[in-house]
């Protein structure tokens, strides 16, 4: 696994540079957004619930405005994909929005730990899965699952690699996911899952990959470690 000190200086400059990156008015919406996405219901009698739903409702409707003014989609990072030295998915900026198997085990913000999908003291002893096959249920969990309402998109995929775009429901919000299967005998499947906007994400990716894990040990598969 990548750690801190062997990534490139591409990546250092990409966290330094956040770092000392004030949050832009889209962050704050981002924040906004997910933060009523969270709150607790309004209780079901009298008036003030008739009030909470009509808040609700205009809050809506002044979301859906803004999705019209600003393109909250973002930009694809131009970094994503296996890195080169070392190869490795790359490391998350210094915005508290990102995981990735490809950060230190002690960065408890954003490390998360990979994936086996043949771990030892399950179907790896008994009947083990091909890559492929580990792909093939890779592939129909990120179709099935859809633990925030995002709306996932596969947009790039090859024998080893999978990235997919999930999309949020309202106003469109973009969060890229990797997948990568590294060369090499063991069984291991690597990750990163960032929002390409906003600073916090009220562990919306690690929320995210949570859900993908547990669909995925239905089918035989176990982190490496407890997450």
């Amino acid at each position: 696994m990548a750690s801190i000190a062997s990534s490139s200086a591409h990546f250092y400059h990409h966290k330094s540079h956040n770092r000392s990156h004030k949050p832009s008015l889209k962050s704050h919406i981002r924040l906004s957004i997910i933060s009523q996405q969270n709150q607790p219901e309004e209780p079901a009698n009298g008036s003030t619930h008739q009030t909470g739903r009509r808040e609700i409702i205009l809050r809506s409707s002044g979301i859906a405005l803004l999705g019209a003014i600003f393109h909250f989609s973002g930009t694809k990072p131009n970094y994503l994909g296996v890195q080169k030295n070392p190869p490795s998915l790359a490391l998350c900026p210094a915005t508290n929005n990102c995981v990735s198997t490809s950060e230190n085990i002690s960065d408890l913000n954003h490390y998360a730990p990979p994936w086996n999908y043949n771990p030892e003291e399950g179907r790896g002893s008994k009947k083990p899965a091909t890559k492929q096959q580990a792909m093939e249920e890779l592939l129909e969990v990120i179709k099935l699952t859809k633990p925030d309402n995002f709306t996932p998109k596969i947009t790039e995929k090859t024998d080893d690699y999978v990235r997919v775009e999930y999309e949020s429901p309202i106003l469109g919000f973009v969060d890229d996911v990797e997948f990568w299967f590294p060369p090499g005998k063991k069984p291991i499947v690597q990750y990163r899952s960032a929002s390409r906007l906003g600073n916090f994400d009220f562990d919306v990716n690690r929320k995210r990959i949570k859900a993908l894990r547990l669909a995925l040990e239905k089918k035989g598969w176990a982190s490496e470690t407890s997450f």
